[in-house]
């Protein structure tokens, strides 16, 4: 990783880079599709990616957040054991067979529910957590809210159709994004390729799972309505790229369509992390406080994707506002880093203080005093 000076002052004189031709995103055969960059968040390609469509079973993707709160707010935990209800074990569509009456772990549930897409995984965790599957449709949308899912609602735990259940590629990718940042203990299940319960074994419905190495996950959905459905998720050495395709004629058709998004944004793409989280970029005099200097940094690892072979046109500006005054608190926006790529503005952040600072005394504030007259 470039240290900040380095991108600050050395980007003019780095050496030329042949870089990749670039080319237009390719048509994508889906209702909907949408292509992002995990880490930076740069959109690579889109279509529809705020229509309304219907999701199928990737419904399942904000089952399983719920799912994953709960157990992470401790409400419920792995080892629990479910009682299946008739509701449960007569749910129509995919299914990991429990069996009315009987007893299943939240574990097993949840593999179920990732794994095989069962939809009666799903209502039995649903009534676990919340009573029912329609009190657990209420967690859910809470949860989009809270993810900013702004054209998302959910009326049940699986994806069956319904007139007031729907999403869109970019809200779809939140909650994916959200489950691989905040659960990673869990997100390996994803890429799991069969499950076998009650005897049963079978196979994870991602085809790119067998196809692309890179490829862990995420999540099929299908219904006639909804047509076919993939949220699929890759890392190349450092660089993770999320896509949405929604609404393709079949089963192989969602498949390639999102192989061919993937391959698209590995082939012209690049992903650079250029500052960690907590690093000081810029150290700053503050005026009247217990210390005289303050380190600035960003909040989160800061990163950005850009055309491969461009790294030399990247340029970072740092804006810092007028004297700063004690006090100051931990997290205060006190500047920004602008960075630009190829004399375009691609992403402004805020520069905040690492630490608080409080006033310093009253005889050295009379000095700074003093002093700020000959600034």
């Amino acid at each position: 990783m470039k240290s900040f000076l380095a991108l600050l002052y050395g980007l003019l004189f780095s050496a030329q880079l042949i870089a990749s031709p670039m080319a237009a995103p390719p048509k994508i055969a889906a209702t909907g599709h949408l292509l992002m960059d995990f880490h930076s968040g740069k959109v690579l390609a889109e279509n529809n990616a705020r229509k309304r469509l219907e999701p199928a079973s990737l419904t399942k993707i904000m089952t399983a957040y719920t799912v994953f709160k709960e157990l992470e707010a401790g409400n419920i935990s792995l080892n629990d054991q479910v009682l299946v209800s008739k509701k449960a074990w007569k749910t129509p569509g995919s299914r990991m067979f429990i069996e009315v009456g009987k007893q299943v772990s939240v574990d097993d549930l949840i593999h179920g529910m990732i794994i095989a897409s069962g939809n009666d995984a799903c209502v039995a965790l649903a009534e676990h957590i919340a009573g029912s599957e329609e009190a657990f449709a209420i967690l859910m949308n809470k949860h989009a809210v809270e993810l900013g899912m702004e054209n998302t609602h959910f009326a049940n735990a699986t994806g069956l159709p319904d007139p007031n259940h729907y999403t869109t590629p970019t809200d779809i990718l939140k909650v994916t994004r959200a489950i691989i940042t905040e659960f990673p203990q869990f997100y390996p299940l994803y890429s799991t390729k069969q499950f076998t319960y009650n005897g049963i074994t079978q196979k994870n419905r991602n085809r790119l799972l067998w196809r692309d190495p890179s490829v862990d996950g995420v999540k099929t959905g299908h219904t006639e309505a909804a047509g076919y459905c993939l949220v699929a998720s890759a890392k190349r050495e450092n660089m993770r790229l999320v896509s949405v395709v929604m609404g393709t004629n079949s089963d192989e058709a969602r498949a390639r369509e999102s192989q061919t998004l993937l391959n698209f944004g590995f082939r012209f793409y690049q992903t650079h992390r250029l500052y960690d989280a907590g690093e000081t970029l810029k150290t700053i005099r503050v005026w009247k406080g217990e210390v005289e200097n303050l380190g600035l940094g960003v909040e989160q690892d800061l990163y950005v994707t850009i055309p491969r072979g461009s790294y030399s046109q990247l340029k970072a500006r740092v804006e810092i506002g007028n004297s700063v005054m004690a006090p100051v608190t931990e997290g205060q926006q006190l500047g920004s880093i602008t960075l630009e790529h190829d004399g375009k503005v691609i992403r402004k952040v805020p520069l905040v203080a690492l630490r608080g600072v409080r006033e310093g005394g009253f005889f050295h504030n009379i000095m700074d005093s003093i002093l700020m007259m000959f600034e």
